[in-house]
């Protein structure tokens, strides 16, 4: 794996907090980051995503030592994925008000349109407690599997990707699956709403990211940001993971 340009690495995680907490999936809490190589990754500064300045620094953070002072305990989530997941270039810990609505329900927004398809493999995590310690995080990363999403109960979720901004396009398609999940619900009291959902067959063939699908929508994610550069992201193939 070839070194990342440092400087643009920490603006694209920048801009990735901001768009995160522009779109409401993220309020006081939450965090991001990206890769940097097989061993080390960048997450965000230390407090809310959406007050993050031009030009604020984040961390760089081992991802097999113990985590750097004044990082948040719940950054060790994104050292265990990075572990377990090569593939994985991007992590998003995210507290979208709907998906997490939901989750206290034990439920995870169903593949019921096309944006749901991109997370129709999400996990749920029934512990409802905060994981700052590394056993916890190590079982919630090997729940996750090599699904692109997993809700938390009571306590939002983790969105990932081959980039950071397909992590956190992967985490407004959840979000966005959830809305429609909730409003889906309150209107079929008394239908079966079951059927309303994609089959496997549909899921698949809606689970298309050519034509510029998640460009479009970082586009969107970012607009107005004051350090956005166009045309700069990384959009590799998503790597989806298989039914259950």
């Amino acid at each position: 794996m070839s070194a990342p340009d440092m400087n643009s690495l920490e603006r694209r995680v920048r801009v990735a907090a901001r768009a995160l907490a522009r779109h409401q999936l993220v309020q006081a809490w939450g965090h991001c980051s990206a890769r940097i190589d097989e061993r080390t990754f960048l997450v965000c500064a230390s407090r809310p995503m959406g007050v993050i300045g031009v030009g604020e620094p984040g961390t760089v953070v081992d991802i097999h030592a113990p985590l750097p002072p004044g990082v948040l305990g719940e950054v060790r989530i994104h050292q265990q994925i990075y572990k377990r997941r090569p593939d994985v270039g991007g992590v998003c810990r995210v507290m979208p008000p709907h998906t997490m609505a939901l989750s206290t329900l034990h439920a995870v927004p169903r593949p019921r349109h096309g944006v749901g398809a991109f997370n129709a493999t999400c996990r749920l995590w029934e512990d409802a407690r905060l994981l700052r310690d590394d056993g916890l995080a190590a079982e919630l990363a090997v729940h996750l599997g090599d699904a692109p999403s997993l809700v938390m109960r009571a306590n939002g979720a983790v969105t990932v990707g081959p980039s950071i901004e397909l992590a956190a396009g992967f985490a407004w398609c959840l979000e966005d699956a959830a809305r429609i999940e909730t409003m889906v619900r309150a209107a079929a009291v008394s239908q079966n709403a079951d059927s309303a959902c994609l089959s496997q067959e549909e899921i698949g063939l809606r689970q298309v990211s050519s034509g510029g699908v998640f460009e479009r929508l970082w586009s969107y994610m970012c607009y107005g940001d004051p350090e956005v550069v166009e045309g700069e992201g990384e959009f590799p193939p998503p790597q989806w993971g298989t039914a259950p």
